[in-house]
């Protein structure tokens, strides 16, 4: 299912394809040892995880250097499948799971992905700063921005200013009010097609 990422980023250098394609045979094997995608989900790997991963990368084109945390990464996403597009940049992946931390973190090594670092912790713990937050869906926007505000550097180099990108769906009126100021929403039916991708979203806030 290489080819669905190929359709939407035929850039890929051949390192990045066959990162990409490797993905689709690790996570299976993993994810039948220590569940961290649903069981009836995982033969929907490339569309519903990988790909709805990159939404991010149709909104912002990090610039070389940028480091990010990605909060509740879980199996690895969205930090993984994005830091695989974005090998100049830095990726620190955190969950509070440390058998999830294990297996993206495996998963990272078996395909000589070295921009990663993994930490087993709450975010809460996490002390360092970066450019950028990501996640996804790990809890209310309101919440994350709370958590997350003190990681966030103020040196800027990107087109964005710093701040939180979040994967979402469904109806996020209630937890976008709060924020509106300083928020912005990128709907992913825009940027790719499958019927999937019809309610979901990338989320923007400056911090």
């Amino acid at each position: 299912m290489i080819e669905l990422i190929e359709k939407y980023f035929p850039q890929l250098s051949e390192q990045q394809r066959e990162q990409y394609t490797a993905l689709g045979s690790l996570y299976p094997e993993w994810n039948a040892k220590i569940n961290v995608i649903s069981r009836k989900d995982i033969d929907n790997l490339y569309e519903h995880h990988i790909l709805h991963s990159l939404g991010i990368a149709q909104v912002i084109q990090f610039t070389p250097g940028t480091t990010l945390v990605d909060v509740g990464t879980g199996g690895g996403f969205p930090g993984i499948p994005l830091a695989i597009m974005f090998p100049e940049c830095k990726f620190h992946l955190i969950d509070r799971i440390g058998k999830k931390v294990r297996v993206a973190n495996e998963i990272a090594t078996s395909i000589g992905l070295n921009n990663v670092t993994f930490r087993h912790a709450g975010i809460e713990e996490e002390k360092q700063k970066f450019d950028f937050a990501i996640s996804r869906a790990v809890m209310p926007l309101p919440d994350l921005v709370k958590l997350v505000r003190k990681n966030i550097s103020s040196k800027q180099h990107n087109a964005m200013a710093n701040g939180l990108l979040c994967l979402k769906g469904g109806n996020l009126e209630a937890e976008m009010a709060p924020l509106r100021k300083r928020l912005l929403d990128f709907d992913l039916k825009d940027f790719f097609k499958e019927e999937y991708f019809e309610t979901k979203k990338v989320i923007y806030v400056q911090i």
